[in-house]
């Protein structure tokens, strides 16, 4: 069993900021890339930033210089350090984790999501 639990997510206005975190927790044995996605009312779903298990990061044009994403191996914790928001910023955020079991098998898990809501 693999769970994957977000926090941080809450209302902000706009231009402040807010850092979100995702932990892994069960019968883990690595974690390869992590990223974290949103969805708006009415939009697909996007990937907002990705980082994979050697630290490469990749971002949304949207948020590029605003958002960071960063990892603790050691915790099986993602983060997104999410500054200067926008209003466009609004969403339902998720992270997202392939994650290697005992088995040796990698399976995509994700997490059950946390609102961020940005105030004009």
């Amino acid at each position: 069993q693999v769970q994957l639990v977000e926090s941080g997510g809450g209302l902000v206005q706009a231009g402040g900021s807010l850092r979100l975190s995702c932990v892994a927790s069960g019968s883990i044995l690595s974690i390869n890339t992590m990223g974290w996605y949103r969805q708006a009312p009415g939009e697909q779903r996007e990937l907002v930033a990705g980082i994979t298990g050697d630290g490469g990061r990749n971002y949304a044009d949207s948020v590029k210089g605003r958002f960071t994403i960063s990892r603790d191996n050691a915790k099986n914790t993602v983060y997104l350090q999410m500054n200067s928001l926008k209003p466009e910023d609004t969403g339902f955020y998720r992270c997202n984790a392939a994650i290697v079991r005992p088995s040796a098998h990698e399976y995509s898990y994700w997490g059950q999501g946390t609102q961020v809501t940005v105030s004009s």
